[in-house]
């Protein structure tokens, strides 16, 4: 592959993973303008290797006391704040890997078209300006319940559909739930490590069973442009999230849609 492509597309993946604006629609329009080639099931593992890494090392110490936790109140019975809370990611991945388990062939059969994209990419965009705006803020990750991460855990299963954006789905229901703009995101940066790694091992296997001519020098390099680029893109989002809001992301994801809609119509 080309540097440039390579460039563009782990710099895409990196940075749409966490942002709420959909990385299918940016995949999706670059290819069809410029005529790009798939890029290949091991680059997409090596992405994929790239972003799970980014998140786990800039929340590492939430991660060591989040295991250390789970760890012990699975041992010794105990319960704590972070043990329930790695309990709350394992449940919260359950719906998203079983719809996957039963729903992927006709997603990406059925729902991988431009027309498609455009119209979550709008739709979702729009949900996630209702939630921000209509957020009461008065709830943590501290507070959840059971029934809240089934219901942030259903919306990530909905971002299975190409354009819905899984950090956006996530932290969308996290603020309808009362939750914090900062614990909302961080949740769903949480929740976004065990999904990843399921959809890595997920492709990892495929790639192991078909065998691969790849080029592992091009998908290192991807990983490592999408771990720098997804360490950036989480830090800026926390960091920027209280001044910003989500307002400038549904503007962005409407006119990303439109663009889209044009693109459907015209080719």
């Amino acid at each position: 592959m080309l540097l440039t492509y390579i460039l563009c597309l782990a710099l895409i993946q990196g940075v749409t993973e966490f942002l709420p604006v959909s990385s299918s629609a940016h995949l999706i329009l670059p290819a069809q303008l410029l005529g790009w080639p798939d890029q290949g099931l091991a680059f997409d593992v090596a992405v994929h290797v790239g972003t799970l890494a980014a998140v786990l090392f800039y929340f590492r110490r939430d991660f060591a006391l989040l295991i250390y936790g789970w760890l012990r109140q699975v041992r010794r019975g105990r319960p704590s704040y972070h043990g329930r809370l790695g309990w709350a990611l394992l449940i919260g991945t359950l719906p998203a890997v079983l719809a996957g388990a039963f729903f992927n062939d006709f997603i990406e059969t059925h729902l991988r078209s431009t027309l498609v994209i455009a119209a979550t990419t709008i739709f979702f965009g729009l949900v996630l300006g209702w939630a921000d705006w209509r957020r009461t803020e008065v709830r943590r990750t501290r507070d959840m319940t059971l029934k809240d991460v089934l219901v942030i855990g259903c919306a990530q299963a909905v971002a299975l559909i190409p354009g819905t954006s899984r950090s956006g789905i996530t932290i969308s229901a996290g603020l309808m739930l009362g939750l914090t703009r900062q614990s909302a995101a961080r949740f769903s940066f949480y929740l976004s490590a065990p999904l990843i790694l399921a959809a890595g091992l997920y492709k990892g296997v495929e790639l192991y069973r078909h065998g691969s001519d790849a080029q592992w020098l091009t998908a290192g390099l991807g990983a490592l442009l999408a771990a720098l680029s997804a360490y950036a893109c989480i830090h800026l989002f926390l960091t920027l999230l209280d001044r910003l809001g989500m307002t400038p992301f549904v503007i962005y994801r409407l006119i990303l849609g439109a663009a889209l809609l044009g693109l459907y119509w015209w080719l």
